[in-house]
């Protein structure tokens, strides 16, 4: 039998979200926000294949103190579609989003995998426009697994179409996969990335989102605004790739482990992610920024 969904996850889904399209570079952003508008902003972003509700019962739970928001990117979600992807492209998004909403001052945006390279893109090309950046299992000195798998075909190859949606739930799958998912979580992003085609159900995201993707780590060295990074004990960033990561960023940004997490962690340790977003937001409320090194 399914695990059941305990009262805090059901809470967090009962706390549903505002839905608005914006206009971006030519194509249709889809996003959603919580909170009160007005409030100092977190901008949520989703990884490679993902979708903004990935994050539907982590933002209910971040301080009401903040307007809370999660987009699409271009080729996920109830996004449109492009012919062409880049990193510049979503970090334009972020920011079109984030002037939609009518965000007055600078947000802190949160990235997960290849949402990461997103936010730290965004960054380091708009630097004014951003106050500080938690990266979430985003190791920038190598391919994501959704980047390898894609790559190397083994995932993310041309979209099949199922006969019901029940066909197609059955066959959603984590990249790379993780043995401690929570099902009721699972159940939920599943839900939010098939849609209804002609002759049946399919993957919302475009394939075509994995060619060339990947940041160079120089880039962690245009990044002048606070910095976080989360490290799944289970995940990506290795130690090594920790230090490098440590090290390019001017010896001032924080790496925090979530422990017994794989690389989704909003998948398997969603409380202990929260728990270390709001450790991070009160510290920054409440301290001076560091200087870099550099």
């Amino acid at each position: 039998m399914d695990e059941e969904a305990p009262a805090w996850f059901d809470a967090a889904l009962d706390n549903r979200p505002e839905h608005f399209r914006a206009e971006v570079a030519g194509a249709r952003i889809s996003y959603r926000c919580w909170g009160e508008p007005g409030l100092p902003a977190i901008v949520l972003v989703h990884g490679g294949a993902a979708h903004a509700g990935w994050w539907d019962h982590i933002a209910p739970m971040i301080p009401s103190e903040y307007r809370v928001i999660a987009l699409d990117l271009s080729g996920h979600g109830d996004s449109a579609r492009r012919d062409q992807y880049s990193l510049s492209t979503w970090a334009a998004e972020v920011i079109g989003v984030i002037d939609h909403a009518g965000v007055a001052s600078p947000p802190i945006i949160i990235g997960h995998s290849m949402g990461g390279w997103v936010t730290i893109t965004t960054a380091a090309e708009y630097p004014d426009r951003v106050a500080g950046i938690v990266l979430i299992d985003s190791p920038v000195a190598e391919f994501t697994p959704e980047e390898r798998a894609a790559r190397e075909r083994t995932a993310f190859g041309p979209l099949r179409v199922y006969p019901t949606a029940s066909d197609a739930l059955s066959r959603f799958r984590t990249v790379p996969s993780q043995p401690h998912t929570l099902p009721y979580v699972i159940e939920h992003i599943a839900r939010g990335s098939i849609g209804a085609v002609q002759g049946g159900w399919t993957w919302k995201f475009d394939p075509n989102v994995f060619i060339e993707r990947n940041p160079s780590p120089e880039v962690l060295q245009k990044v002048h605004c606070r910095v976080a990074l989360f490290r799944a004990e289970n995940g990506l960033i290795t130690p090594d790739i920790g230090v490098q990561m440590y090290n390019l960023l001017g010896r001032v940004a924080p790496v925090i482990e979530i422990p017994l997490a794989g690389h989704h962690v909003m998948l398997d340790q969603p409380l202990l992610l929260v728990t270390g977003i709001r450790t991070i937001l009160a510290d920054w409320e409440h301290s001076s920024p560091q200087v870099r090194s550099d």
